[in-house]
């Protein structure tokens, strides 16, 4: 009796079974040869950056790398090795805080980079503005996270505010929050009122006509663009000085 041929079926499964044993025998093999790259004590930095170019770098490769003695202070591989998809989070934090000030930046500007590490960047460099040179928060005012661009709102120097207010990633919400801090000053106040951007929005007008700081002036040409009760609520409801309360009550005298 003759032997019947396989289905074509059947010769299909056989096939695509024996691609994905000889895939995943790739896959081991390619693993095996990442870690023992990673473990040699002569890795090079070129060669360390061109392992981490591969996003299918295992994670106990990176691992291994991490605790390489001779790449520990190699700045392209730190910042390779926390950018990298597979590297463990524990890892990752711990490399970001020996991350130079504009590898921090860059990392937490990243799409890719999960949230929460993009968070931890932003807060370390908000950590790092007292110790900075002026140059440097200039450049973080102008390109940083909004995070970051918020807190520079309340640098001291006119430079630092003024290149934070141009800040893309700065939004109106941020500004208000900044306003509220028992920290804002008069210059940022000042800044804000004059801003041609930031002074028409809606929320921030009425945060300034209800900050102790706005000078007069600006305070009543705010108020002067809003409804009666909007301005009887803030007069009623604020921290303001009562010259500035009585000024107010009479502009809302001349709009009845």
């Amino acid at each position: 009796m003759k032997d019947t041929a396989p289905e074509p079926e059947m010769q299909l499964s056989v096939k695509s079974s024996r691609r994905e044993d000889k895939t995943r025998g790739l896959m081991a093999k390619d693993k095996e040869s990442d870690l023992e790259q990673a473990t040699d004590p002569t890795l090079t930095e070129d060669l360390a950056l061109a392992l981490l170019a591969r996003n299918a770098l295992s994670a106990e490769a990176i691992e291994e790398l991490s605790k390489n003695a001779n790449l520990s202070s190699a700045r392209r591989v730190r910042v390779g090795m926390v950018v990298h998809p597979r590297t463990p989070r524990r890892i990752s934090l711990k490399l970001l805080r020996q991350l130079h000030t504009f590898d921090l930046m860059r990392v937490a500007l990243l799409p890719v980079m999960s949230g929460d590490l993009k968070g931890v960047a932003a807060e370390l460099l908000v950590s790092r503005l007292a110790s900075i040179t002026l140059g440097e928060r200039i450049s973080l005012a102008r390109r940083a996270p909004e995070t970051v661009a918020a807190a520079l709102l309340l640098d001291k120097e006119p430079r630092v505010l003024q290149a934070a207010l141009e800040n893309p990633r700065l939004t109106e919400a941020a500004i208000v929050r900044v306003l509220a801090r028992p920290g804002a000053t008069t210059a940022l106040v000042q800044a804000v009122c004059r801003h041609g951007k930031w002074s028409p929005r809606h929320e921030i007008r009425l945060a300034l006509v209800r900050h102790p700081k706005t000078p007069l002036a600006h305070a009543l040409r705010l108020a002067h663009s809003m409804p009666p009760a909007l301005v009887r609520d803030i007069v009623h409801g604020s921290q303001l000085s009562e010259k500035v309360k009585t000024y107010l009550r009479k502009e809302l005298d001349l709009k009845v």
